[in-house]
């Protein structure tokens, strides 16, 4: 048998949902190559093959697991004092493909990461670069990186200082109060960004590509407010929270109805101003002043943020706030009238079922997408109809556990291939295309459980169908090791309890 025919079933082993643990620990075997690799990097796994993996000798293999976004990231904390950092690093940059919500590593993981004195026996990486991935992974939670200040470990107390604007008053007196020297000189060094003299001194040293981190997070001096205006950096100043109210008057009155939107939902906006902005000649701005209602605290001025202006199609990251408003204000947003603030209550997954059941039939499309991409209650169907309506949402509608696999028979003669592959796999399929033009449509077919084994044995021999026939979990576990025997030159292996 060729060996393109051995690397298609190697494949479809690999990804077999009914594999045994003793079939896919015969594939980290170094004669199955790339395909143990993909396998452990690419699709949930037994415990017994995780365990397999994390102990595995050649450290691809324990990188590959480190990027797995389908095991439980607890599985994977051994991984984080790996003897090699280049398997730490591959921890600290999670999965490859790019996906909308990552999971975070756990707190003990996170900590071991950020605390290391190393990058590893194998001196490829350094503990620095290994930091650096770890802070762009979006592996790092908002409410870890807001418990730095109380942290056992000084390094984690000194990372705590860089975001000193986010620190409540009592968290930035405890850390200029630190028993460690080094952490205290770290808060001693930060107190200038609410210091409007000391940004303004500073402002100087700032290349261009950094003043709106000092615009945006710094308190501004009236020389250094006017700057804003004059270079017109008037948009990170309107979301400055520090921004004096006499800036933030001026920017609601500005000329340009863009800019007098930007702060028309701040919480710190006066009755006038919310006032002369619900007159405003720009729908989008009175629009924004009409949510202001909703915005009384810097915590749901972020939510609102989170969605407004965002569109149908948006694939920004999901990622958890650190301090959510309360459940009151989500139910309340759901039952308004406007709709970027129901599109806000989809977006929340703490909504209760009742106000995800309402808002699935809602009549705004951009709210049903919400509730499908961000709520875990979002009915099977409305994911299936935003799956068919939304292309820039499969990928991610995909990885959802509630995305329906059954029922999408009636999808099998649509134009658009992508369907036809999904509808291709419905176990309800009396007569799955193997023949379908497509290669997606094709695999899916050849995988789909209503096959008999008999049937299998004629789509294994063919090269357009033999990747998806040995991924097909109706193929007997007997049949696997045979063909494993077969890829990998094995002497045939015993039948064990686990075959049967």
């Amino acid at each position: 048998m060729s060996d393109s025919l051995h690397a298609l079933w190697l494949r479809g082993l690999a990804f077999n949902p009914a594999a045994p643990s003793d079939v896919l620990i015969r594939l980290v075997d170094r004669a199955a190559g790339e395909v143990g690799l993909l396998m452990c990097e690419g699709r949930d796994l037994p415990d017994a093959v995780i365990d397999a993996a994390l102990r595995h000798p050649v450290g691809t293999v324990r990188g590959a697991l480190a990027r797995n976004r389908h095991v439980d990231p607890a599985r994977l904390a051994l991984l984080a004092t790996d003897p090699s950092g280049l398997v730490r690093a591959r921890l600290a940059e999670g999965p490859r493909r790019h996906l909308r919500r990552v999971r975070p590593l756990p707190d003990d993981v996170l900590v071991t990461l950020l605390t290391a004195q190393d990058g590893g026996e194998d001196n490829r990486v350094t503990a620095d670069d290994i930091i650096g991935v770890l802070e762009s992974s979006r592996q790092i939670p908002l409410s870890f990186r807001h418990s730095l200040a109380g942290r056992e470990h000084p390094e984690l107390r000194m990372r705590a200082t860089w975001s000193w604007e986010s620190l409540t008053p009592a968290q930035r007196a405890e850390l200029l109060d630190d028993p460690d020297p080094a952490v205290r000189e770290a808060a001693q060094n930060s107190v200038w960004v609410l210091d409007p003299e000391q940004v303004e001194a500073r402002l100087p040293s700032y290349a261009s590509r950094g003043k709106p981190f000092v615009f945006g997070r710094c308190a501004l001096s009236p020389a250094l407010v006017e700057q804003c205006f004059r270079d017109d950096m008037v948009y990170p100043l309107a979301r400055n929270r520090h921004a004096p109210a006499h800036a933030v008057a001026r920017l609601a009155r500005h000329p340009r109805a863009e800019v007098r939107a930007s702060v028309a939902t701040r919480p710190d906006l006066g009755a006038d101003l919310v006032a002369e902005l619900r007159q405003d000649p720009d729908a989008d701005v009175r629009m924004r002043a009409r949510l202001h209602p909703f915005s009384r605290t810097w915590a749901e001025y972020d939510m609102i943020d989170r969605v407004i202006d965002h569109g149908p199609d948006c694939e920004c990251p999901i990622t958890a706030p650190a301090t959510p408003p309360s459940p009151g204000w989500f139910a309340a947003c759901a039952a308004s009238g406007e709709p970027v603030l129901r599109r806000v209550a989809a977006s929340w997954p703490g909504l209760p079922a009742e106000l995800v059941a309402e808002l699935a039939q809602d009549d705004d499309e951009e709210v049903r997408i919400r509730l499908a991409c961000h709520h875990p209650l979002a009915p099977p169907r409305l994911l299936l109809d935003v799956f068919v309506t939304r292309p820039a949402h499969r990928p991610h509608l995909l990885t959802l556990p509630a995305f329906p696999r059954t029922g999408t028979s009636h999808l099998i003669g649509h134009a658009d291939p992508q369907l036809r592959a999904l509808a291709a796999a419905d176990p309800a399929l009396s007569d799955p295309p193997v023949e379908d033009p497509d290669e997606a449509v094709r695999r899916a077919a050849a995988a789909n459980p209503s096959l008999t084994p008999q049937a299998l044995e004629a789509l294994l021999a063919d090269p357009c169908t033999a990747e998806g026939a040995a991924a097909n979990p109706s193929l007997p576990v007997p049949r696997m090791h045979a063909l494993l025997d077969r890829c990998l030159n094995d002497v045939p292996t015993p039948p064990t309890a686990a075959r049967r």
